[in-house]
């Protein structure tokens, strides 16, 4: 959608970008992470493959975790986008009630449907993965990947967003995984 946006718009925006330090774990203050999350499909501070951006066939790239803590009752996922032109990352997911003994999300896992884990709302206010779309001429961005071990289940409104979901994190986050993939566009 995006990609047809002039790339003078872009440059304009250039240094409009929240930043990492707006992220939902970095706001939650929960100090270095210890869940060793990552993706076969890209290494951590690397680029995205086009295939899981606006650009490909923009499904949400696979997923792999380890080192969850004991007493976890339930995984949690947020992907935010910490250098979009907006006030805030601007969401790309948010997957709730993941069961603890999961190890991975599978390529195109976080996606509406039927058999779809429970998801929140992204930026768009849509359920499901909003593929990596940044303007031409922004240059690059990072998307944060941050898993969520949990005390308990969330009990916010159905669907949440942003918000809801960060507050249903307060005082249950018993360890924390993060991974940040890159995608930029040239410009035209």
């Amino acid at each position: 959608m995006l990609e047809k946006l002039p790339s003078a718009i872009g440059r304009t925006l250039r240094r409009v970008r929240p930043g990492l330090d707006r992220i939902v774990a970095r706001r939650q203050q929960l100090g270095r992470p210890t869940i060793d999350l990552e993706s076969p499909a890209f290494f951590d501070h690397k680029n995205m493959p086009p295939l899981y951006t606006a650009d490909g066939e923009g499904i949400s790239p696979p997923l792999m975790w380890a080192g969850v803590p004991d007493g976890t009752r339930s995984l949690a996922l947020i992907v935010e986008d910490a250098d979009s032109p907006t006030p805030l990352p601007l969401v790309h997911a948010i997957v709730l009630h993941l069961p603890p003994i999961l190890t991975e999300l599978e390529a195109g896992a976080i996606a509406d449907g039927e058999h779809s884990p429970l998801l929140g709302r992204n930026s768009y206010m849509k359920k499901g993965w909003l593929p990596p779309d940044p303007p031409p001429g922004h240059g690059a961005h990072r998307y944060a990947f941050q898993l969520f071990a949990l005390d308990r289940d969330l009990e916010p409104a159905a669907h949440p967003g942003r918000s809801a979901f960060a507050r249903g994190l307060d005082g249950h986050v018993l360890a924390y995984g993060l991974l940040i993939g890159s995608y930029s566009r040239e410009p035209f």
